[in-house]
């Protein structure tokens, strides 16, 4: 089963409303960040909704606050996903891509992505929530982005289990792939319709540094590696393999790995042109990682690498670009030709999702303003968002302007959604978009 228009040949327009939802257990030391009460999504679900559908999108990514809803083992909570997800699936007509993890685990999962029982945990949410909304939503993402989980929760202690180092990445990594694993198992038991929708980030990286170049080109490596491992691919032959040794994998645990691996439907890829490049540069003792602009080269070699790579039928996940709407609407017409471009070459690429559909708010909010980024965030902003103080902070030094409705904050605190000329655009593209498969399907039937 596929959705509508994302079958072979066919194309997809879609929307995604940014979802991240990290509830850190009490003794770690940041504060929530759900971005569906920074946004206010929580108290306009129904508008945002509409709002997808009159963009004239089909499908929308929709995250489902798992630490919400999983509120003790074996125990759910679904009475805010089926009013939701009934919405959007039966009254708006759009087919639901749930993402099931964004960043986040229930609290009480002492240690999160590297707690013992965090695999079989996710699969347990995973399988009730495919059998309960099986016909409504049969398209799963397991995990979004599991090298930025990695990164965040792993790598650089940001998010639980807050852990850093590479063994540390190397320690969500494993927790991750395996949680992935037995979400696509237990999926697929519950409903054997569902398609499972994989979802990884970009990973572009160069350096004018010759130091440098073997940094550069292990990290790009890196950004394969989730995936290699999900796939089964890292048996001993793979070059990572005893790469992973070295930061602690443990050998049976990669083996395990490579017997009897999952299987994927659609490969997800999210590309931002002035985000995902970057250029490795040495700042004293540091590498600092410098987000490099490649506007649709990168998203054509981003592409290009996950097509001979893994050979699946694509989708873009998220895109969008910060900036004003003149901006936002060129990399909306340009993104969308490229991508036409190489659908004419031969790339299996079934859809288009802008990310976030209206503006979101930093992911620093809940940490007092300081960069959390792998890369470099200029100074002034950071001063800006730190100079917003303590407890109740203005949202708008902390708006990402990357949607194509714009989020403008009122006197009273609360989010007005602007829509802009980037939205026009999006409604407009979509439409003809609809019109030439509706022409290229009446010449096919004439025949």
């Amino acid at each position: 089963m596929t959705a509508a228009g994302l079958g072979p040949g066919e194309f997809a327009w879609a929307a995604g409303i940014e979802d991240t939802c990290v509830y850190p257990p009490e003794h770690f030391a940041m504060a929530d960040l759900d971005e569906y009460d920074l946004t206010e999504h929580t108290e306009n679900w129904r508008d945002d909704l509409r709002a997808v559908r009159d963009l004239g999108a089909t499908v929308v990514r929709y995250g489902v606050n798992w630490p919400l809803v999983h509120t003790a083992p074996g125990t759910f909570d679904w009475s805010m996903l089926d009013e939701r997800l009934r919405y959007a699936a039966d009254e708006l007509g759009l087919t639901v891509i749930a993402d099931l993890v964004h960043y986040g685990t229930p609290t009480w999962l002492r240690a999160s992505f590297a707690d013992a029982r965090y695999p079989q945990t996710v699969a347990e949410f995973a399988g009730a929530f495919a059998a309960r909304y099986r016909g409504i939503v049969d398209h799963v993402t397991p995990l979004n982005e599991p090298l930025t989980t990695a990164s965040f929760c792993g790598l650089r202690g940001v998010w639980p289990p807050s852990l850093t180092g590479w063994d540390g990445w190397t320690a969500v990594t494993l927790g991750v792939v395996e949680g992935m694993a037995e979400t696509i198992r237990a999926v697929r038991a519950a409903n054997p319709d569902a398609v499972v929708v994989h979802v990884e980030a970009s990973s572009l990286y160069r350096t004018d540094d010759p130091a440098l170049a073997g940094h550069a080109a292990l990290l790009e490596s890196v950004g394969m590696l989730p995936t290699d491992l999900l796939l089964g691919r890292v048996d001993a032959s793979h070059p990572l393999h005893g790469w992973l040794l070295e930061q602690g994998a443990a050998p049976e645990r990669l083996e395990r790995l490579t017997a009897a691996p999952p299987t994927v439907d659609l490969l997800g890829v999210n590309y931002y042109p002035d985000l995902s490049p970057r250029t490795l540069v040495q700042r004293g003792e540091e590498v600092a990682q410098v987000a490099t602009n490649r506007w649709s080269d990168g998203l054509a070699d981003s592409l290009r690498a996950f097509s001979a790579r893994y050979g699946l039928p694509m989708l873009i996940t998220e895109t969008s670009i910060e900036g004003d709407d003149e901006v936002r609407s060129a990399w909306l017409d340009d993104s969308v030709r490229s991508i036409g471009e190489l659908r004419d070459e031969g790339l299996d690429i079934r859809g288009y999702t802008w990310w976030p559909v209206f503006d979101f708010v930093d992911w620093s909010y809940a940490s007092g303003g300081r960069n959390v980024e792998e890369f470099v965030v200029d100074d002034d902003i950071v001063a800006a968002r730190q100079h917003s103080g303590d407890g109740i902070r203005p949202k708008t030094p902390f708006l990402r302007r990357m949607g194509v409705i714009r989020l403008d904050e009122q006197a009273d605190g609360r989010l007005a959604r602007v829509p802009t000329a980037a939205a026009a655009l999006y409604a407009r593209l979509a439409a003809e978009s609809v019109a030439e498969t509706g022409e290229e399907v009446a010449d096919e039937l004439a025949l």
